[in-house]
């Protein structure tokens, strides 16, 4: 006893210093080739170690708290049985907790540490967070993930408050003025002031406030006496919280070395990219810098991989387009376009019917700029034209890799689609994307880039137009009767709209008294029919191929606009703003 007793500080201490799968090896909870096999879906998919080896089957969940808590010196403890006092949870606000996974459980005043029980012990950021937006030292402590989750419904119940008050505060808090004053213009300084705490928090706050809201962008814009911050949230841009005007440069600073860009260089654009874990969710932003009169824009797109379904039934098709999506999934080549605006979720919709097709039988490849999503089973290739590697090279060299389907993430030139409609017509699926404003459009587009009217009639299979149309909010939804001007705008009379109901969001604190939350997906799908391809090779004008799409059942977005209008999914200024009348 007394020798265990001696040697166990030396064994912790050695323990830290191990790999991970080495520990479990000698504590016999997993074998070498298990690590190893484990090691190689964690290389390809991402993700922590342990949780790859719980979903073989290979481990415990108990195994990998045990072995956690050897490798980093961390007490394990168990929540259920007791009782947090509320002043200890008050300290830790409810979005953050409910951000990171973490409860609060105990706290000592003389020395201003907080112990936080956590369920990821391996994000050792959150610990660096915390410090600097609780203002406290912090003390993790292990504790399962289920356990932690039980413990925020029960001390957090519906609580989702965003840090906003937390940045009002820290702006009105001068303290942190004298760390970030100085000369901005000597790189070394800037260097030193983008890793102050003000600074640091200030850009973690920005990030978390971003994620709670579920934005889709953050702009960071710099003016003459002011710096703005505004989130993209639905597709529509809100103004937040902006930066103490003494923190602007530093935190444009802080984010360039966050994204891996050179902060000496000003004068021309940048792109980079930040990988954060954040609720134990990986969110990946691709960061665009754009130098403007008064200094540098920056762009944030934030995705959450974890957010997106990757499910053709749960995009917003009707049960019939649904049934003629999954028809048109099965023929053995061709080409599927999908068209919309930027920010219109062409890429999801794509990848969605990618990962219905995915199967071990099946060769995919993706050729994009940038490869947005990660997807076990698919060879990804990313578009790099500075080097010389564009779309078209891109895909005359997976001609050569034995592809079944291939996805091309944008025709926007002749040579493209050619090689494209060449894949096509040597027995492969070919999917892509183009920018029109809707479906029968597309024949137009790809004859003005150069593609010659037969060899679209004998390729083309289907067009999927698309828009993004907010949904209303389910707290806050209410029926009222719309203005006459508004029935004006989609071409209603009071006869048409006699019978129908019409709904808005009258706004509430869970939609952040906007009257919507979430987006849903409107669809004009095109199936090219014989009689279309006979139209496409005659070079029919578009109104004709619209006509005779919609005689042979094509529902034009508006059109299915209006359907969401009536069953109480949407506004009508929504499908006002994202669909034309045709």
């Amino acid at each position: 006893m007394q020798a265990k007793s001696k040697s166990k500080p030396d064994a912790k201490s050695d323990a830290q210093r191990r790999l991970f799968g080495q520990l479990l090896k000698e504590n016999g909870f997993a074998t070498e080739d298990q690590i190893q096999e484990a090691l190689a879906v964690q290389k390809q998919n991402g993700g922590l170690l342990g949780d790859i080896l719980i979903s073989m089957n290979y481990v415990t969940d108990p195994q990998i708290m045990q072995v956690l808590s050897e490798y980093l010196g961390v007490e394990i403890v168990n929540i259920e049985d007791r009782e947090v006092p509320g002043d200890v949870i008050n300290l830790v606000p409810a979005a953050i907790a409910q951000l990171y996974r973490i409860i609060p459980i105990s706290y000592e005043q003389e020395k201003q540490v907080i112990t936080i029980a956590q369920a990821n012990a391996l994000a050792i950021e959150t610990l660096d967070d915390l410090r600097l937006v609780l203002k406290l030292n912090v003390k993790p402590v292990l504790c399962h993930k289920d356990s932690v989750a039980r413990a925020l419904e029960k001390y957090y119940p519906k609580k989702h408050e965003s840090v906003e008050q937390l940045l009002l505060e820290f702006k009105e808090d001068k303290s942190y003025a004298q760390s970030v004053s100085g000369n901005y213009i000597d790189i070394e300084e800037l260097k030193k002031m983008a890793s102050t705490a003000p600074v640091k928090k200030w850009v973690g706050l920005m990030f978390l406030y971003a994620v709670l809201d579920k934005a889709s962008d953050i702009h960071y814009e710099a003016f003459e006496d002011s710096f703005r911050v505004r989130y993209r949230i639905d597709g529509v841009l809100y103004e937040r919280v902006s930066p103490p005007r003494e923190l602007g440069i530093p935190i444009n600073s802080r984010i360039k070395v966050m994204a891996g860009m050179d902060i000496s260089e000003r004068r021309l654009p940048q792109d980079g990219r930040i990988k954060l874990n954040v609720g134990g969710a990986s969110i990946d932003l691709r960061v665009s810098t754009l130098p403007t009169k008064f200094g540098e824009s920056i762009v944030m797109r934030l995705l959450d991989k974890s957010a997106v379904s990757l499910s053709l039934d749960k995009l917003g098709f009707r049960s019939e387009e649904l049934k003629n999506i999954y028809q048109l999934l099965n023929i053995p080549n061709g080409i599927i376009l999908v068209t919309g605006p930027t920010g219109s979720g062409k890429t999801t919709t794509l990848y969605a019917a990618l990962n219905y097709l995915n199967e071990i039988t099946t060769k995919i490849i993706t050729t994009e700029d940038p490869v947005e999503y990660d997807v076990d089973g698919l060879i990804q290739v990313q578009v790099n034209p500075s080097i010389g590697v564009d779309f078209a090279s891109c895909l005359r060299s997976i001609l050569r890799q034995d592809p079944d389907i291939i996805l091309v993430g944008e025709i926007r030139d002749e040579e493209t689609a050619r090689i494209a409609i060449q894949a096509s017509l040597t027995g492969h699926l070919v999917f892509s994307t183009l920018h029109t404003n809707d479906a029968p459009l597309t024949i137009t587009r790809l004859i003005d880039i150069g593609v010659k009217p037969y060899l679209i009639a004998s390729t083309l299979e289907c067009v999927i137009s698309q828009r993004l149309v907010r949904k209303i909010c389910a707290s806050c939804k209410e029926e009222y009767e719309p203005s006459d001007e508004l029935l004006n705008e989609l071409n209603l009379t009071k006869a048409i709209a006699e019978g129908k109901r019409f709904f808005r969001g009258r706004g509430c604190s869970d939609c952040r008294k906007i009257g919507y939350r979430g987006r849903m997906g409107i669809y004009e799908i095109m199936p090219v029919n014989e009689e279309i391809r006979g139209l496409i090779t005659e070079q029919a004008s578009t109104n004709v191929i619209r006509n005779v799409a919609r005689k042979n059942g094509m529902n034009t977005l508006r059109e299915n606009g209006l359907k969401a209008i009536f069953e109480g999914q949407t506004t009508v200024e929504e499908v006002v703003r994202e669909t034309i009348s045709t």
